[in-house]
């Protein structure tokens, strides 16, 4: 610990702080544009300057290593004449335009230039002028504001990988761009924005919509991805107008995909708001709750439990989930699967299909191995955890699955289970690198081939590499990579097991998210589980969701239900964290809730009758919900070895490993009805073929 003076209060910090650091830890606020803490220092502004004791003029806070007995001091006339100056040359060539910059009202510009800014200028001269740059259908760039405080360069680098900003120039014809006119290709772009001082970067979806004192908000999570970023929702009225991040440093620190930060347009459009019947043929016609309910109930009583089954979409939450499962336990109604199945048909622990640990714990981590998942695509903050561990140092990566980037360094080992198979055998040079770790990570995707044959083989080769390491006394850590939202609170309940028999009643719950070609495989002699699913004149086919996209194409029945901003639920992230998601508007039309919605079809076989009272009873069927917000400690789980659940499968054979998620934009029904990601899908999408 390093003891220094900050106007004269003495303190007590970490060795290797900066002065602004220590003036932060006795609650004293520096005025700062270029420095961020999750950024690398650059001292470009200079709005940071203290006075430091023996030094001949004022220092940049932001960069100044303490030493012990520094004094520093922050409020002296030399600190705020020096301070007055800097924010002088700052607006020299600033625009003074900010009655129609979307900045106004959130901008470090206007709040420092109240307390430093002077009530006119000294410059007379013709102001400078920048051409603004394209980065994209995200990004609306006006280049005169910039202040240059290379925020957005150093988080383009540091964060997101992808070297695609820098600077030109010196001095005043100093610019901020791509280059040779290319857009801002990454997954976290949206970020500059919140990072931006000034107005220089803003949101073009949000451009000229509102004034941030206009607009009201509400806690929430991301539902793109199985990670389960904190975000929060903007509103007014009954319109849904930004999201933004809120600090997690388990999670995500503070920052969000694009998609989870742009896609909120899909939600109102392309809506089921209202209930249809399908009267004659294939004629479909509106009707109403009562008479769609009705005919519900009608044909669930009438048909054999054996013949019907529930399968349940990617982003139905939890809350939903157990009133189901008790519906179905009260009816006989054995077969209920989850969309997009697990790898296995039968995780008998937790910790067979958890993360096992917090992402932030993948700082520990000395190497890594990737096995069937593109991070990058599937779990955008996840991939950013492992590049901040790369950078470092220390760190090894290899992945086996299509080839692709990372953004950090990775050995790519192999597309097939084959090259799984020699890393267990251990014949790859990279076993070597594997087995003299002492903390490795290895990260397990889905599997999108179907093959039942391929997933055995890829757990069971697994199981293999996991029971070596320990043998050579590594700690090693094995996480299970989701694609969406609530697949492990689906799994805590146990919707996992595919029906037997192709059923005669089909209720289809909020499953607009599964892939028409590769889930549900094996269903049926004839094929696929939605060709078989189609066959109206073999089945009964009962829809439940709020987009209609596949799954009610063909449906007898439509009940309109909500989006996951438009009810309370519960989601479990891949960590086993359960997160409340609020509820920030009321549903379209004539939407309701989907719990309500299965409220009223299970009827008094379920004895709740409020989401409290729903509430009390998920925290008795899903653990994770009694401790919000954290993780259970792993010993809840157990510690049996994954070589006893699954059985030996072929370790060889001719499929490759493949991602499910090929278009980052388009991953769930959300993001398929924006036009916002219809057109980052346009721009930016760059296919991952597989080797």
């Amino acid at each position: 610990m390093t003891k220094v003076f900050v106007n004269d209060i003495e303190v007590l910090v970490k060795r290797g702080s900066t002065a602004l650091q220590a003036c932060e830890a006795v609650g004293i606020e520096i005025p700062r544009f270029c420095y961020h803490e999750r950024l690398s220092i650059a001292g470009n502004c200079r709005m940071c300057l203290v006075e430091v004791e023996k030094t001949p003029k004022p220092v940049a806070s932001c960069a100044m290593p303490l030493m012990d007995g520094m004094k520093i001091y922050t409020d002296t006339p030399l600190v705020k004449k020096a301070r007055e100056a800097v924010l002088e040359f700052l607006l020299l060539n600033h625009p003074l335009d900010c009655p129609i910059c979307d900045q106004g009202g959130e901008c470090d510009l206007q709040d420092q230039a109240m307390v430093f800014g002077s009530d006119r200028s000294r410059f007379y001269e013709t102001k400078r002028s920048v051409e603004d740059k394209n980065c994209g259908p995200l990004v609306k760039t006006i280049m005169t504001r910039c202040i240059h405080c290379t925020r957005c360069v150093r988080f383009s680098t540091e964060i997101a990988g992808v070297e695609d900003l820098g600077t030109t120039g010196r001095g005043e014809d100093t610019e901020i761009g791509t280059y040779v006119g290319k857009t801002l290709e990454s997954e976290l772009s949206g970020n500059v924005i919140d990072l931006c001082p000034v107005g220089a970067l803003t949101s073009k979806p949000y451009a000229f919509t509102s004034r941030p004192w206009e607009i009201r908000n509400t806690n929430s999570i991301d539902v793109s991805d199985a990670v389960g970023s904190n975000t929060r929702i903007d509103f007014r009225g009954t319109e849904i107008l930004r999201v933004l991040p809120r600090f997690n440093e388990d999670i995500n620190e503070e920052w969000i995909s694009d998609k989870a930060r742009f896609m909120y347009d899909g939600l109102k459009r392309q809506r089921v708001g209202s209930t249809f019947q399908k009267k004659s043929g294939s004629q479909i016609k509106p009707a109403s709750w009562k008479s769609s309910l009705g005919r519900v109930n009608t044909l669930l009583a009438s048909t054999d439990p054996s013949k019907v089954s529930f399968v349940v979409g990617g982003t139905t939450n939890t809350s939903t989930l157990v009133i189901m499962q008790d519906f179905l336990n009260k009816s006989g109604i054995s077969n209920s699967v989850y969309s997009n199945l697990y790898q296995s048909s039968t995780p008998d622990l937790s910790k067979d299909y958890l993360f096992n640990g917090t992402i932030a714990n993948i700082e520990e981590a000395d190497v890594c191995l990737i096995i069937n998942t593109n991070p990058r695509l599937e779990a955008t903050l996840l991939n950013a955890r492992l590049r901040k561990r790369y950078l470092q140092g220390g760190f090894d990566v290899a992945y086996i699955g299509s080839q692709t980037d990372l953004t950090f360094p990775a050995t790519h080992i192999g597309t097939s289970i084959h090259s799984l198979n020699r890393i267990a055998e251990g014949k790859h040079n990279f076993c070597q690198i594997l087995a003299n770790a002492k903390s490795p990570l290895v990260l397990i995707g889905e599997n999108d081939t179907n093959s039942s044959i391929a997933s055995s083989c890829i757990l069971s080769l697994s199981a293999k590499i996991k029971e070596s390491l320990e043998l050579s006394g590594s700690s090693v850590r094995f996480s299970y990579v989701h694609t969406t939202v609530n697949k492990v609170g689906a799994l805590d309940l146990g919707l996992y097991k595919k029906p037997a028999t192709i059923s005669s009643l089909q209720y289809l719950l909020d499953t607009d998210d599964t892939s028409k070609d590769s889930t549900l495989q094996g269903l049926g002699k004839k094929g696929t589980f939605w060709n078989n699913l189609f066959q109206t004149s073999k089945r009964t086919v009962l829809y439940q969701g709020h987009h209609g996209d596949i799954s009610a194409k063909d449906a007898n029945i439509i009940l309109p239900g909500a989006a996951f901003s438009e009810e309370r639920s519960v989601y479990i992230n891949i960590e086993g964290r359960a997160q409340n998601s609020n509820r920030v508007l009321k549903s379209p039309d004539a939407a309701r809730e989907n719990w309500k919605i299965l409220k009223a079809i299970a009827g008094s076989s379920v004895q709740y009758c409020t989401y409290n009272e729903l509430q009390d009873r998920t925290e008795k069927l899903v653990p994770a919900t009694l401790n919000l917000g954290n993780t259970l400690p792993s010993s809840v789980f157990g510690t049996l070895n994954s070589r006893l659940i699954y059985k030996s499968a072929p370790s060889r054979g001719p499929q490759l490993l493949r991602s499910k998620v090929d278009n980052f934009y388009t991953t769930n029904v959300v993001a398929k009805a924006s036009r916002t990601m219809a057109e980052c899908s346009t721009t930016f999408v760059r296919k991952f073929n597989f080797i």
